[in-house]
């Protein structure tokens, strides 16, 4: 299968530009402020493969931020669900993230791919787009419509009704978050102690 992978954050608070063509008075969208007691994040991190056999989108949104770890979950997750549909191979479309061209993940994509070629599953193939060439990945113009369809002009949508508007919006299911792992500081093994 041959997908497009992405990542989006999806705010809460900034407004998307938009566009429309009007007599009356032209709509202006601007960036919203939430109340001192809100504590929910102002964006949240979103991972998406755009499928180009069908034109589905399959999301997971993520606690934390995009980092390698919550990479290889999600490309592990994408993954099984493929594999559940009978598919051998994802031909993976993306850009270069530093977490998308990170060692740990690279490493992961082939420590994957000899598993399954031993224990079969979905192989992953990686083809990187050039540097600074979004448009050439076709999940962009995607995260543009959605953004703009969930639009609130005139008040701050939760967090969790902004991830149902954009599962309903795509027609995805609403899948548990992603979690990124944080290590202390002292399981850091790249942390030299000091004497």
């Amino acid at each position: 299968m041959l997908g497009y992978e992405d990542e989006t954050w999806w705010s809460r608070l900034a407004q998307p530009a938009l566009h429309a063509w009007t007599d009356a008075e032209p709509l202006r969208l601007v960036e919203l402020s939430r109340e001192r007691a809100d504590r929910a994040p102002k964006a949240l991190a979103c991972y998406g493969v755009l499928r180009a056999d069908n034109g589905q989108m399959l999301l997971r949104f993520v606690q934390g931020r995009p980092v390698s770890q919550v990479t290889e979950d999600f490309l592990a997750w994408v993954c099984r669900r493929l594999a559940a549909e009978g598919k051998k191979a994802l031909l993976l479309i993306w850009d270069n993230a530093s977490w998308h061209v990170s060692q740990r993940v690279r490493t992961w994509i082939q420590v994957h791919n000899r598993r399954v070629k031993e224990e079969g599953g979905v192989r992953i193939v990686t083809c990187g787009l050039p540097v600074k060439a979004p448009w050439l990945n076709a999940i962009e113009p995607k995260w543009a419509h959605g953004k703009k369809a969930i639009v609130e002009p005139d008040q701050v949508v939760s967090a969790a009704e902004v991830e149902r508007r954009a599962c309903a919006y795509y027609h995805c299911d609403q899948e548990e978050h992603l979690q990124q792992i944080v290590l202390a500081k002292s399981q850091n093994p790249k942390r030299k102690k000091v004497a």
